[in-house]
């Protein structure tokens, strides 16, 4: 069962991007000496895969081994554990893990690794709308552009912390970030760009860093 839900809401204002982070937690982290961590983002479905750069960007905030969070890349971490980890042969559930540790060298690699936490990222940054236009000529006297264009872009993400010892769900969190980007033209267009992706990750990774480590901040 899980304890009731706990709700934290983190807004990032950079420009026109908001970041709203919500969280449940079956069980505060455990992190100690010599634990890592690993990244790890879902890429299953045929409709849309969650990015390798929203990943590895999630990794470099995280990774602080000063404060006792040590962050194994994904691409090192799943090329170690090849093939189970790829996209099809993945486990989907927890529970999955129970049967993936009946395999000798996998469990040898994971125990070598140090892995306490596995965090699966699940999701997408869309363009959801955009609006205006841009024309450009070239005369005798010059070049030059006129217009004024927008574009939304969202982001969606949820993040699973499966503990691998005890092989349970420590909790969830979800990022959810909305931005707009402007392109004013006056002769040059200005693109004033709003960081979607960029400020989703810094939200989850700041949530995350205070899930594994909620108490003091440091490795026990």
């Amino acid at each position: 069962m899980f304890k009731p839900l706990i709700v934290s809401a983190l807004i990032i204002l950079t420009g026109c991007t908001t970041v709203v982070i919500d969280e449940y937690r079956r069980s505060d982290g455990e992190l100690a000496a010599g634990d890592s961590v690993v990244i790890l983002g879902r890429r299953h479905s045929s409709d849309y895969e969650t990015e390798p750069d929203l990943i590895a960007c999630v990794g470099r905030e995280l990774h602080n081994p000063e404060m006792g969070v040590n962050i194994i890349p994904e691409k090192e971490f799943v090329d170690i554990m090849y093939p189970w980890f790829e996209p099809r042969t993945a486990p989907m559930h927890v529970r999955s893990l129970d049967r993936l540790m009946e395999n000798e060298g996998v469990r040898e690699r994971m125990e070598n690794y140090g892995i306490k936490y596995i965090v699966w990222i699940d999701g997408s940054t869309e363009t959801t709308a955009s609006a205006g236009s841009i024309s450009c000529t070239i005369s005798t006297g010059g070049a030059g552009c006129f217009g004024f264009g927008t574009w939304d872009k969202e982001s969606d993400y949820e993040a699973s912390v499966w503990d691998f010892r005890d092989r349970e769900l420590s909790g969830k969190l979800s990022a959810d970030a909305k931005g707009t980007s402007y392109m004013p033209a006056i002769v040059i267009p200005i693109p004033l760009i709003a960081r979607v992706q960029n400020n989703a990750c810094k939200g989850m990774a700041a949530q995350l860093q205070q899930f594994l480590i909620p108490a003091s901040g440091t490795s026990s």
